[in-house]
């Protein structure tokens, strides 16, 4: 009986992550309903999923109900809001669509409903009158966490305050997040760093499952690095603390060997004159697609990502896949990922001089690099997407 109900599942922009769960669900025919803000199905012409590039989804497009309002007026070109005004828009999109989703769950007596964060407060709710099982994931370490760890970088680095968004979200946003997880009846985590900023009274009374993400499959070798050439850093995602990044630079200038070359791949949060005082010797790379992302790693040799606070940055599993051994922090949500000296190293957060240890000893044992480089795809490989998804099935089936 258990084993024949089927899931809701709910999410604004519908990530890998989602789209990795939704593929196990229909294969499975487990699969009820996705609601979405913009998505078309599978069904769809060529042109149509082209116009609408990631939110053109592989399922049935019966099985899929959008809330095109406010997100379509979100994304309009000549938008040219400010980034806190961005912020606010992407809360309005989350919330139309749990207040859509609370509406009309009457129809899914005795599903379950699976949920993230900040979309799933009246939804949970209104479940919770129909016998729906909701099930949470949170894909990032516990806001109380959040908060406190990025409240002690703007007092340690008071000019790189500006990056740390999560330091100004509103009372009425954290109440909701906490109403989430009070309401769930299960909550899955993709690692142990996310489970660990779970309250403690969350992590004893209700279930969580750790199901840690899938890794990208690539069909091509990495490149090999050529002897003697300078060993070249890069760093991927959003130019703030919350990333470690001010610390990067410090590592750096630590350094100061004419060896080692550094590469920003992001999304500055600052006028880029603003990292240009912090450490001009970079070079800066522009957001690009997944794919020109995954040719500028293979350009590369180690992925430096020393953040603060994460969940699990997927980045780091790309990275490994195309061969780059990490130096990131248990932070960063891959500390399962790393074999000191095989596939990488863990650092410290907020320990420049650790940063610059671990370059130098790439620097050092450049002829390691080969074999690390092997070590890290074949890590990478045992991460499966469908593997993710089986877990949260399986957890969310067993053991009403």
């Amino acid at each position: 009986m258990i084993a024949q109900r089927r899931f809701l599942v709910c999410h604004p922009t519908g990530n890998t992550f989602v789209r990795a769960l939704l593929q196990e669900l229909e294969s499975q025919e487990l699969l009820q309903k996705y609601y979405t803000t913009l998505g078309i199905g599978e069904e769809a012409n060529p042109l149509m999923k082209r116009l609408f590039g990631r939110r053109a989804y592989s399922i049935r497009s019966e099985r899929l109900s959008s809330q095109w309002f406010p997100e379509s007026f979100r994304l309009l070109p000549w938008s040219n809001n400010s980034q806190e005004e961005k912020r606010r828009q992407v809360d309005r999109s989350c919330h139309a669509l749990d207040q859509k989703v609370s509406r009309i769950l009457g129809s899914a007596q005795g599903g379950i409903l699976h949920a993230y964060e900040d979309g799933a407060a009246k939804s949970f709710r209104r479940a919770k009158d129909h016998g729906i099982l909701c099930s949470y994931e949170l894909p990032i370490a516990h806001w109380t966490t959040v908060r406190k760890l990025l409240a002690e970088e703007a007092e340690r680095l008071p000019e790189w305050e500006p990056t740390l968004e999560s330091t100004r979200e509103p009372e009425e946003k954290l109440a909701r997040k906490q109403e989430e997880l009070l309401l769930a009846d299960r909550i899955t985590c993709p690692n142990e760093f996310v489970l660990r900023s779970l309250p403690l009274e969350i992590r004893k009374t209700k279930p969580c499952l750790v199901a840690p993400f899938g890794s990208p499959e690539f069909s091509s070798p990495p490149k090999k690095r050529a002897d003697g050439k300078i060993l070249k850093l890069l760093f991927v995602g959003s130019m703030s603390q919350r990333k470690g990044l001010a610390d990067l630079f410090d590592a750096m200038k630590l350094i100061g060997s004419s060896s080692v070359s550094l590469s920003i791949l992001g999304q500055p949060s600052m006028p880029m004159s603003f990292y240009r005082s912090q450490y001009p010797s970079f070079d800066y790379l522009p957001t690009r697609s997944n794919e020109a992302v995954r040719e500028a790693m293979l350009e590369h040799d180690v992925l430096v990502l020393p953040s603060i606070v994460e969940g699990r940055a997927l980045v780091q599993q790309e990275a490994m896949a195309c061969g780059l051994p990490l130096i990131v922090t248990a932070n960063a949500g891959g500390e399962d990922l790393v074999e000191e000296e095989k596939t990488g190293f863990l650092v410290p957060i907020r320990q420049p001089e650790r940063i610059a240890q671990k370059i130098e000893w790439f620097l050092e044992n450049e002829g390691t690099l080969p074999d690390m480089s092997l070590h890290a795809t074949q890590k990478a490989k045992k991460y499966r997407w469908s593997s993710y998804a089986r877990q949260i099935i399986d957890f969310c089936l067993r053991n009403e």
